[in-house]
């Protein structure tokens, strides 16, 4: 077992000390089997999920859930447990459609994603 509550995180990882904190703070989860996956791609879901949870810890307003997901032709797609995150993610203005009236929650993001999600959420959520 590592540092972190994964033990596929080396105590000796560069990034093992950001994901013990993530991880104490219930930020992340894992895979629930002792898994975190620090090699694995990150979906849109998880994304939303993760930034969900990092802004209930903070104690920024996460009331934004509706029924605005329900738009997208892929919502059904979106897995149970990240419901919620995705409600509000795009409630929020966190997270938006890639076109054609899709989501892709299962989708891995991209680095341009993941740069436009982080601005939206630091002018949406943490202002």
């Amino acid at each position: 077992m590592s540092a972190s509550a994964f033990e596929d995180v080396s105590a000796q990882a560069w990034y093992a000390d950001a994901v013990a904190w993530a991880s104490a703070n219930q930020v992340v989860g894992g895979y629930g089997n002792g898994k975190f996956g620090p090699e694995d791609s990150i979906t849109r879901e998880q994304m939303a999920a993760i930034l969900y949870r990092y802004a209930k810890m903070k104690g920024y307003d996460t009331t934004q859930g509706g029924m605005a997901v329900r738009e997208f032709t892929d919502y059904e797609q979106i897995s149970d447990w990240a419901g919620e995150a995705m409600a509000w993610a795009v409630n929020a203005k966190v997270l938006s459609g890639k076109g054609n009236h899709t989501l892709d929650p299962k989708g891995t993001a991209s680095r341009a994603e993941v740069a436009q999600v982080l601005m939206n959420f630091g002018e949406n959520v943490s202002k």
